[in-house]
């Protein structure tokens, strides 16, 4: 029974801190677009049939050296 004074009041406290990080949380806009990164992993960013433009090496003399 004694125990209770310590736990009642643990409880109490990680409530709070547990509320304290959703609310921290949600003003700072984790929850803004739910749907997003999941309709973002089914686009291809790489699309293996588009052929990349080739680059052109600069002449030696217009080359800037740091």
């Amino acid at each position: 029974m004694d125990i209770l004074y310590l736990l009642i009041p643990l409880g109490m406290v990680f409530l709070a801190l547990v509320i304290g990080a959703f609310l921290w949380a949600v003003k700072s806009g984790q929850y803004e677009d739910m749907e997003g990164p999941a309709h973002r992993i089914l686009m291809d960013d790489d699309d293996p049939m588009i052929p990349r433009p080739e680059r052109r090496e600069q002449p030696d003399d217009l080359k800037r050296e740091d």
